[in-house]
Formats: C-alpha cells, sequence, structure tokens
C-alpha cells in the first residue's frame, strides 16, 4: 500500500483546492468556508481524476470529499442511465448524503434519486425514468431496480463507496461487487472506509486503478477525545437517570434490541422526556420524521439499536448513552464515537447494572479507560453535568 499523501496544510479554503466558485458559493451560504483535513486531502485528486482510497471514520467530513468532485465531474444523464453513483450501506446514511449533495446539485441544474429499501419504490422508478445525474443508493434496493430494468449502470463514470468497513460488517459485500462489475465503462472510483483490511483491501486491488492513499486522522472513535462517564446504576431507576441527564443537552441512547428501545422510549416519555426509538420494525416514515427531528434538535432523545443508528451522521450531538453495556471495545468505540464527530469532543455515559459489572471492566481494561465505576442514583445532582464532573476522585475502578 502506498503511504498516505501529505497536503499543504495552508490549503484553507475550497477555492484553493480547485472547488468551483459555484459551489464555493453554496458551501459559504451554509456557513462551510474551511476545509476539513479529509477534504483538504482528497479533493485535488478526485478533481484531477485519480481513483482514491481513503481512510476516514464517520464524522470526519468526508460526504463533501467526495461530494464535492462528484458534483463537479459528473456527466449529464439520460433516461434510467445515471452518470454518478453513491453507495452506502444503510439508508439513513443514503439520506444523510443525499441532503449534502442536493443544494450542490440545485446549483448546476443537476438531479438526484436515493434509493433504499422501504422507501416509496414507485417513486424511485419515476426519478430514474426520468432521469438522474447521481443515485444514492443501498446496495440490495439498487441490484432490485436494475432487475426490473429502470436502472443501467452503462453510463457511470464516477463512483463512491462510503463506509466500506459498515458494508462488509453488514455482509453487503457481494452486494457491493455485484454492482461494480455491472458499470460498463471506465470509471473512477473514490472509496472510503474507516479500515483497510480484509474484503476492504480485496475491492481496492480488484475495483480501483493505482489509487491514491490517503489515511485522516479524526478524533472520531478515539478515546481520547471524549469525556468517559461509568455509572453503577439500579435497574428501575435506569429510566430516570437518563431522564435526568438528558436534561444536559441531546442524547442519543444505546439499547441492544427493538424490543428495549420501544420500552425505554416509552418509560422516558413516562419520566417527562421527549424521546422516541428508532429500530428496523418501524415504517420508514416514523424514524425518518423522529431522525429529522433529532437532527434539528426538536427531540431531546433518541433510543436506537446499534444497527438502526449505523452511519448516522448528526452534528452537535451532546451526550451518548449506553443503557445496555457494549458485548466489546469495538461496540463501544462505535456508539461512544457519535458524539465526537468531526473533532469535537463529547460525552460517553455507559450505565452498569450490578452483574455487568465484570463485563465492563473488561471493555474498560481493553480501551485502557482508566474512570472509575460510581454508583448514582437519579437525584443524585452529579447528574446534571457529567462532563464537568471528576470521576477520579471517586476511587479506584
Amino acid at each position: 500500500m502506498l503511504p498516505p499523501t501529505m497536503r499543504n496544510e495552508e490549503q484553507e479554503t475550497f477555492s484553493a483546492l480547485g472547488v468551483s466558485p459555484d459551489l464555493v458559493a453554496v458551501l459559504d451560504s451554509a456557513g462551510i468556508s474551511t476545509p476539513f483535513p479529509v477534504q483538504r486531502l482528497c479533493i485535488p485528486d478526485a478533481l484531477a481524476g485519480r481513483d482514491v482510497c481513503g481512510k476516514a471514520k464517520t464524522g470526519s467530513g468526508k460526504t463533501l470529499a467526495f461530494g464535492l468532485p462528484l458534483v463537479e465531474r459528473v456527466a449529464p444523464a439520460s433516461p434510467k442511465r445515471p452518470t454518478g453513483l453513491v453507495l452506502v450501506p444503510t439508508r439513513e446514511l443514503a439520506m444523510q448524503v443525499s441532503e449534502v449533495l442536493r443544494p450542490l446539485l440545485h446549483a448546476r441544474a443537476l438531479r438526484l434519486v436515493t434509493v433504499y429499501g422501504g422507501g416509496q419504490m414507485g417513486r424511485q422508478i419515476a426519478t430514474l425514468e426520468a432521469g438522474a445525474e447521481i443515485v444514492v443508493a443501498t446496495p440490495g434496493r439498487l441490484i432490485d431496480l436494475i432487475d426490473r430494468g429502470v436502472a443501467e449502470l452503462g453510463d457511470v463514470g464516477n463512483v463512491v463507496i462510503d463506509e466500506a468497513d459498515r458494508m462488509a460488517d453488514m455482509g453487503f459485500l457481494p452486494q457491493v461487487e455485484w454492482v461494480l462489475r455491472h458499470i460498463g465503462r471506465s470509471h473512477q472510483t473514490l472509496l472510503f472506509s474507516a479500515t483497510l483490511d480484509g474484503g476492504i483491501q480485496g475491492l481496492v486491488d480488484r475495483y480501483q486503478r493505482d489509487p491514491v492513499f490517503h489515511e485522516v486522522s479524526s478524533t472520531t472513535h478515539t478515546v481520547e477525545e471524549m469525556a468517559h462517564r461509568f455509572l453503577l446504576v439500579h435497574e428501575m431507576d435506569k429510566p430516570r437517570v437518563v431522564a435526568a441527564i438528558s436534561r444536559s443537552g441531546r442524547c442519543l441512547v444505546f439499547v441492544n434490541t427493538k424490543r428495549a428501545a420501544d420500552r425505554v422510549a416509552r418509560q422516558l416519555a413516562d419520566a417527562g422526556v421527549d424521546a422516541r426509538a428508532i429500530h428496523g420494525d418501524l415504517r420508514q416514515e416514523a424514524r425518518e420524521r423522529a431522525l429529522k427531528r433529532f437532527a434539528d434538535g426538536k427531540l431531546a432523545v433518541l433510543v436506537a439499536t446499534d444497527v438502526a443508528a449505523r452511519g448516522l451522521d448528526i452534528d452537535e450531538l451532546d451526550i451518548v448513552i449506553q443503557y445496555d453495556p457494549p458485548p466489546d471495545p469495538k461496540t463501544y468505540l462505535h456508539r461512544a464515537g457519535r458524539t465526537a464527530r468531526a473533532g469535537a469532543a463529547g460525552l460517553a455515559v455507559t450505565l452498569v447494572l450490578w452483574n455487568e459489572e465484570l463485563e465492563v471492566r473488561r471493555v474498560k481494561r481493553r480501551l485502557g479507560l482508566d474512570e472509575p465505576i460510581v454508583e448514582m442514583f437519579s437525584n443524585d445532582e452529579r447528574l446534571a453535568d457529567l462532563a464537568g464532573w471528576d470521576p477520579a476522585r471517586e476511587g479506584a475502578a
């Protein structure tokens, strides 16, 4: 593997990276003026037509790192024949990527269609048949549309594979490869992943041509950039503990099952907290409504399973609460990293019952975390400011 290419850190504007004035104006109107590291590294090579392999985590700013070159380079499309394709692992990420791309495409009078399972098939088919330059898609639904004859990939010249590691985790790599094999012409491929091992490296080797590699240091999923709190709680008191913590800011609450998500959301509502659950059994419109309210800051607490939360990219998320402790360090980092986005610090709180202490201590040791596990009840004043409270004074973990 080639070493990461280093760029001049003085490239502090999108114009300096080669982004056109009309797209820079769109960014300016959204208050985006300074590129993140992943954008400084990847945009010039992508604009030059190179295949790019970016090792970058969720929350690092990679949507614009591939979105801007994609909008700059995509060709006009004919009905049913898109010219740009973005593959993502989940419908939530598909919607979020589309939301970022839409104003950029509008500036160029280009069209976009978002396709994912659970969405309105008729609307997706109609948009494809009318013609759309860029398709943002989950692999399964895209394959379905190709099989129905309403999507043809022969004109695709620009491909993005986003969160390839999540694709692998969810078993989607065979579908991704099926799609890539059906792209008929020579094309540019931009691939982003938090890891480049196993099947991900296979994608790079088989489907990218002489790619330039960029590894982006990101604070997402690093324990050093978060405040960690481990609270020993009593089972009947857990919902009230979450209710007390939620008064400090927006909370994403992780549970292990769909039934638990519904139950905890109801318990929080009973405690006077505006909370909603998201999981795979909910109707898509209900999921989208809850996510939008949460992203807009109008919903205090979102209760989610790990699968439902994959790919969520929510700005200014204050607190992650692990209502059910994570089974392993990887899950801990995936959950806790939701609150450390694009360089922002965050607070990760893990609730621990008496019979879960041993496993939580094992996870802490493997992550190198030495914060103690401190007993708290829902009327504890420290819950009002867990980030400002120093648990080291409470004794050894």
